[in-house]
């Protein structure tokens, strides 16, 4: 089986791997359970904790932050671009889509965007993009206020990451979606730049990422913060040699120009489109840039562009320990709970647990690996994501605490996406280098981490320290940041549907508010429940809202709110 194949197989529904609603988030990433297919871990924004050594969260990723001078960067409005297209961008905007069958029944096509978009002579990048054409045959019903045979044109969809592959992710869902929406929408994924197909950026190889994952984020002497330090300098160091002039040139407001390029292309006057988690802030940046082309957008688990993000990192903490207090809350009222009879019993227990993995780690069934602490830590924040992976960690942490790190290196493993063969994907390299672009690092050095340590623990007693030392790799990055800090109003453009999820770990409800309150055609949805994202989850009344939107073009009553 090729490496692709294998891909889409993890990402369609085995193995709890990370969600290609995942893909972003990472501590982007991704994953949101709202459109993975059944069994598959949802995608989008990944906890700062979740990548070892310590990349900023993909939740904070483009807000702005204190700096390394220690600064404050202000938040300013996102403005719009010129409504006209540029004459030197003319040739990007007439290029011809060669679309060929590809992927067991989909079309795949490249197309070339300007590395620079204020220097286009510098030289091109080559994107990737696969569609699904729209299926004619569907019938109409409730929620298909549309005509039959009317189509709508491209519905592009984005699950998340940063880093997350439109292309996997697309494969992985289209045949999925609701019938109406694929009678009337191709179903479009691209790769961002510098992710998957999309000119991709690497940085380790397997065995380097088997220690980076591992390496200890909760230090606690000097030695350990050094050990900590280095993991972080040689992660950014391998991006430079490895990745070279598109560290650069990565950012999520240039992301959002290859879209308009491919809005143009695919012969739409309007981008459509479904953002997960990350996908969220590329999909309002596309809406602040270009809100005359902005059609009907949803953008599900929102990320809100305004927060420094050390203020994202703190809150994305919280989030995760709403989630945690969740499953506690489910996990002492069953019989197989390994976490004791009460919430406050729970949370004693994995903190025992993982001091314990911490101080000597867990053997698994990879003899050649053990569970290292941030690894038991990681596993636990991936079956935050979807709550149909609580059993997994029930059984997970029974073993552990029996002294089998097996499943809890497993759940590990799929939130980074690691292969059987001890290979990784893109996944994580292009998901810090979007996010140490979008935003300037929120510390100066260790010290700086080591204080704001309290603060994080207070916000979250079981995953604030982890989260607290997390945002040290983009500290050493090897390039400047380009993002700020900022609001995005989209001042004219039409209805955006913004979807929160009330307990969401990685996409805290507070940041969906915040979004649909900042931007000027914002509409909050409301899930009220458990898990990373919303849509997809075959809620009817959540899918039934976004539906009726994407077919209609009528959002639901601002404020309206679903699930139990």
């Amino acid at each position: 089986m090729s490496s692709r194949a294998r891909a889409r197989e993890r990402r369609t529904g085995i193995a709890v791997a990370v969600a290609l609603v995942t893909a972003a988030g990472l501590v982007a990433g991704g994953c949101s359970a709202g459109d993975a297919p059944s069994g598959a871990v949802p995608s989008g924004a990944v906890p700062s904790a979740a990548v070892s050594p310590g990349a900023v969260s993909p939740g904070a990723g483009p807000a702005g932050l204190a700096g390394p001078a220690g600064g404050a960067s202000a938040v300013t409005p996102l403005e719009p671009l010129p409504a006209a297209v540029p004459p030197v961008l003319a040739p990007y905007y007439a290029q011809q889509l060669g679309w060929t069958p590809c992927d067991d029944g989909y079309e795949c096509t490249t197309f070339r965007v300007p590395l620079d978009y204020d220097r286009p002579a510098d030289g091109d990048l080559t994107l990737a993009a696969v569609r699904a054409p729209a299926v004619p045959a569907a019938p109409a019903g409730a929620d298909d206020p549309v005509a039959p045979g009317e189509r709508l044109g491209s519905l592009l969809l984005n699950p998340g990451g940063p880093g997350g592959s439109a292309v996997e992710y697309v494969e992985g869902v289209a045949r999925t979606y609701d019938a109406g929406v694929r009678a009337r929408y191709d179903l479009v994924g691209l790769d961002p730049r510098g992710v998957g197909r999309s000119a991709p950026v690497t940085c380790l190889g397997g065995e380097r990422m088997d220690a980076y994952t591992a390496a200890d984020i909760t230090p606690d002497d000097q030695s350990e913060v050094d050990a900590l330090v280095a993991a972080a300098k040689e992660f950014a160091e391998g991006c430079r040699q490895r990745s070279g002039d598109r560290l650069g040139h990565l950012s999520t407001v240039e992301a959002a120009r290859d879209l308009d390029v491919l809005r143009a292309l695919l012969g739409d006057e309007r981008l459509h489109y479904v953002g997960k988690s990350y996908g969220t802030f590329l999909g309002a940046t596309y809406a602040g840039l270009f809100p005359g082309r902005t059609g009907r957008m949803v953008l599900d688990g929102a990320m809100d562009p305004s927060l420094d993000s050390l203020t994202g990192n703190r809150t994305q903490a919280g989030g995760f320990e709403t989630a945690w207090t969740a499953f506690a809350r489910d996990c002492v009222a069953r019989e197989d709970c390994p976490l004791g009879r009460t919430e406050q019993r729970a949370g004693e227990q994995l903190a025992a647990l993982f001091a314990a993995v911490d101080a000597d780690p867990l053997t698994t069934d990879d003899g050649a690996r053990r569970l290292s602490e941030a690894q038991a830590t990681t596993g636990v924040i991936q079956a935050m994501y979807a709550d149909f992976l609580w059993p997994r960690l029930r059984t997970a942490l029974a073993d552990a605490e029996a002294g089998d790190g097996t499943g809890l290196l497993k759940l590990s493993d799929a939130y980074y996406g690691r292969e059987a063969d001890g290979s990784y994907p893109n996944l994580m390299f292009a998901n810090m280098a979007v996010n140490c672009l979008d935003l300037p690092a929120p510390f100066a050095g260790p010290d700086d981490a080591a204080r704001a340590v309290p603060d994080f623990e207070r916000t979250s007693p079981r995953f604030g320290r982890d989260m607290a030392w997390m945002a040290l790799t983009c500290t050493y990055w090897p390039v400047r940041p380009t993002g700020t800090p900022h609001t995005v109003r989209a001042a004219g453009a039409a209805p955006i549907v913004v979807v929160g999820t009330t307990r969401d770990p990685a996409t805290p409800y507070a940041w969906a508010r915040a979004l649909a309150g900042q931007l000027e055609s914002g509409r909050l949805l409301t899930y009220d429940g458990d898990g990373h994202t919303a849509y997809g989850r075959h809620d009817s009344c959540l899918d039934g809202a976004v539906n009726r939107f994407l077919l209609g073009g009528e959002p639901p009553e601002n404020g309206k709110t679903c699930g139990r």
